[in-house]
């Protein structure tokens, strides 16, 4: 009745997740043992060293949430706000709407800062909201929106909100180990990500970074964080101390594969893996743009790892999408919210940023008799 398992191998270059390394998938055929195990607590130990490296930070409250990075984004949210604070939240695709649902839902006054999709939020923007709420608890964006393919520059913006006596917090779940990303130069003071986009990792774990004024303002809280899973104070004592506090059961094999993932990015070096998504995405633009696709985003902010495009005119999207798929075994993203059915979302992310998977793409699509150019 129930057959084995047989899924085909897909080529990935959708908006994640990623494909992963073989050695990532070997990894998370090591036997497992107690999530309390000595050896276990050691490679939480080596994980939390690993993801201080690659997000650039010295913070001590950096580890791994036990879930994707949509619960990322509760963790920093619910541990920082409380009933009544005031925060502003940049919105420019999906991601930043998400955050101001989260946020009503721990009782904050959320002040939404509201651009086009496809565009970035500009200091001028951060200065006006300031004007109208000049003391938020926190300022909250996104650093690379998945839904549009938008890169969201942070320096500048840290500066302001810092100058307001705000924290900053950063969603890097597109850029983390894809492109620069540098959280204590650029003074970030909460930040999630995910693991199956460019780290290349499988999806379900979350790796976040809190900064020493972040942490005070934990330490502070007058009220419970509304989610016993996420509160950082008792989570704090399973990932960190001499004696470690059962909180949750981890998930031990996921936890293997991420290890080697970043193992991986730290062979190759942070700076080289943004270079070859740099390169890898001019080679795609300039073949994309010779078949008839025009970019969503102008190229000052353009993701070079996620591709959002609109297709030559006189295309169905979603039949030349199911072709790739079916017929040729590629996986590329749809539009979301006031992009669905309009624009492709292509990934070239991790170990899916290579140029034989630019020519793959590139060879189906010429291929495709449905597909007009």
């Amino acid at each position: 009745m129930y057959n084995e398992l047989n899924i085909r191998n897909r080529v990935l270059m959708g908006p994640g997740p990623s494909d992963a390394h073989p050695r990532v998938l070997k990894a998370m055929s090591t036997p497992l043992i107690g999530h309390l195990d000595p050896e276990f607590v050691t490679i939480m130990d080596g994980v939390k060293s690993m993801v201080q490296k690659t997000f650039l930070t010295k913070n001590h409250l950096t580890f791994v949430v036990s879930a994707p990075g949509s619960a990322g984004m509760e963790t920093c949210l619910v541990n920082l706000l409380e009933p009544g604070d005031e925060v502003i939240i940049c919105i420019n695709g999906v991601f930043g709407g998400r955050m101001v649902d989260i946020a009503e839902r721990c009782g904050a006054i959320v002040h939404k800062v509201e651009v086009d999709w496809g565009t970035v939020i500009s200091p001028k923007d951060i200065k006006k909201a300031l004007d109208h709420c000049p003391k938020p608890k926190l300022v909250a964006l996104v650093h690379a929106e998945t839904s549009t393919g938008a890169l969201q520059p942070i320096k500048e913006i840290s500066d302001i909100v810092h100058n307001a006596g705000s924290l900053l917090m950063v969603d890097a779940v597109t850029s983390y180990c894809g492109l620069e990303l540098k959280v204590d130069d650029w003074d970030i003071d909460a930040i999630y990500t995910g693991t199956q986009k460019c780290l290349s990792a499988p999806p379900g774990l979350s790796p976040v970074s809190f900064s020493d004024r972040a942490v005070k303002v934990l330490e502070n809280r007058k009220t419970k964080v509304q989610s016993w899973f996420l509160d950082l104070s008792l989570v704090k004592n399973y990932w960190g101390g001499a004696k470690r506090a059962y909180h949750h059961t981890a998930p031990v094999s996921s936890m293997y594969a991420l290890r080697e993932s970043l193992r991986i990015v730290l062979e190759e070096g942070l700076e080289d893996r943004w270079r070859r998504h740099k390169e890898v995405h001019q080679v795609l633009k300039t073949k994309l743009e010779m078949l008839g696709f025009n970019y969503l985003v102008d190229e000052k902010y353009r993701l070079p790892n996620l591709n959002s495009v609109f297709l030559p005119e006189g295309n169905d999207e979603a039949l030349v999408r199911s072709k790739l798929l079916h017929d040729y075994n590629i996986e590329v993203g749809g539009g979301l919210g006031a992009f669905a059915g309009k624009i492709w979302r292509i990934g070239i992310m991790g170990e899916s940023c290579t140029l034989n998977h630019v020519n793959m793409l590139i060879s189906a699509l010429e291929d495709i008799k449905e597909f007009k150019n």
